[in-house]
C-alpha cells in the first residue's frame, strides 16, 4: 500500500519574507518566548522590525516543536537560536532545515562571546552566508504555496483543478489557515473554503488584533474576490454533483463536516486530512482514516 501518512509543518506567506537585510543593532532579540513582559509589540510591523534589527532571536519548543515564530524570524532576515533542536523527533519539523539551525546555534554562541562591537568582517560574512541559506530554503520550501504543492506532490494530486477545503469551525488554526492561503494562492476561487475563513481575507470588518497571536502573519491576506459566496449557498449540491476533484479537511481534530456524505461520493484517495494541533492526536483515529484510504498529514508526528 502506498504511504498515506505524512509529516507537515507550518508555513509563511511569501509576501511576509523581507527583500532587504537591515543593519543589525543587537546580537539577540529582546523578545523572549514565554516571557510576557517582552511581548510589547502590538502590531505586525513593530514585531517584525524587532527581528530585522537582531542577528539572532530565541525560539523554543512550547506546546509543540513547530511554531510560527520560527518562520517569522527567518522571514525577517534573522537567524533562530533554537534551544534543544537536536532532540526534535525525526518526523516533527520534518520539512524544517534543522541542520542549518544547529549551525546557527553555534554561531550565536560565538557572537555572544565576541560582543556586537567586536564582530569582525569574517564573523559577519559567516552570518550572512548562513542567513542566505536559511532564507533561500524558506522561499523554496516553507512558503504557504510550497506547502500546498508539497501536499499535492505527496498525494499525487498535482492535476487537481477544483478543491473543497472544509473546516469544522472558523476559529484561527495556524496550519489550517496558512495551508489554505497556499491553496488559494495556487488555485484562487477554484479552491473553495467552506465555511469561509473570514480572517484570512481583507476588508471583512474584523479587528484582526483581537484574534489569536494578535492576527500577526496569518490574517488579512486575500482579496474577497477569491471566495465564491454563491457556492456556499449550494455547497451540498456541489458536493453531490462531485464538482470538486479533491476534498481537504483543514483540521480533522476540529470537525469534519459532511464526511459521511463525501466518503460515499468521493474516492478515499481524493480525501485529505490535516492535523495541526501541538499534541493529542489520536493514533487510532488516523490509523483508521489511513485504512480507509485517506491521506493524513500530521504536524507533530513522532
Amino acid at each position: 500500500m502506498i504511504n498515506l501518512l505524512h509529516p507537515i509543518t507550518f508555513s509563511i506567506p511569501d509576501e511576509k519574507i523581507t527583500k532587504y537585510i537591515f543593519n543589525k543593532t543587537k546580537i539577540i532579540s529582546d523578545l523572549i518566548p514565554g516571557k510576557i513582559d517582552t511581548h510589547i509589540y502590538i502590531n505586525e510591523n513593530d514585531y517584525y522590525e524587532e527581528y530585522k534589527k537582531s542577528y539572532f532571536a530565541l525560539t523554543i519548543k512550547k506546546g509543540g516543536w513547530d511554531c510560527l515564530r520560527h518562520y517569522e524570524i527567518i522571514a525577517n532576515g534573522c537567524i533562530p537560536y533554537f534551544y534543544d533542536i537536536e532532540n526534535c523527533p525525526k518526523n516533527t519539523l520534518a520539512l524544517f532545515p534543522k541542520e542549518l539551525i544547529v549551525k546557527g546555534n553555534e554561531l550565536c554562541k560565538q557572537f555572544e562571546l565576541c560582543g556586537i562591537n567586536n564582530l569582525q568582517s569574517e564573523d559577519k560574512d559567516n552570518y550572512h552566508r548562513l542567513l542566505s541559506e536559511l532564507m533561500e530554503y524558506l522561499k523554496n520550501n516553507l512558503t504557504t504555496k510550497s506547502i500546498a504543492k508539497y501536499i499535492l506532490d505527496k498525494t499525487n494530486k498535482t492535476h487537481s483543478s477544483n478543491i473543497l477545503y472544509l473546516s469544522g469551525d472558523i476559529n484561527p488554526d495556524y496550519l489550517r489557515c496558512l495551508t489554505l492561503h497556499g491553496f488559494k494562492e495556487l488555485f484562487g476561487e477554484k479552491c473553495h473554503d467552506y465555511p469561509k475563513i473570514n480572517h484570512i481575507y481583507k476588508d471583512t470588518n474584523i479587528n484582526y488584533s483581537n484574534l489569536y497571536g494578535k492576527g500577526i502573519t496569518y490574517t488579512n491576506l486575500l482579496s474577497n474576490n477569491l471566495h465564491d459566496n454563491d457556492k456556499n449557498e449550494n455547497i451540498l449540491h456541489h458536493i453531490i454533483n462531485k464538482d470538486f476533484d479533491l476534498v481537504i479537511y483543514g483540521s480533522y481534530g476540529r470537525g469534519m463536516p459532511y464526511y459521511e456524505l463525501i466518503s460515499d461520493i468521493y474516492n478515499p484517495n481524493d480525501i485529505i486530512l490535516l492535523y495541526g494541533e501541538d499534541e493529542g492526536h489520536d493514533n487510532n483515529f488516523f490509523v483508521n482514516m489511513i485504512e480507509k484510504g485517506h491521506h493524513v498529514f500530521v504536524r507533530e508526528l513522532h
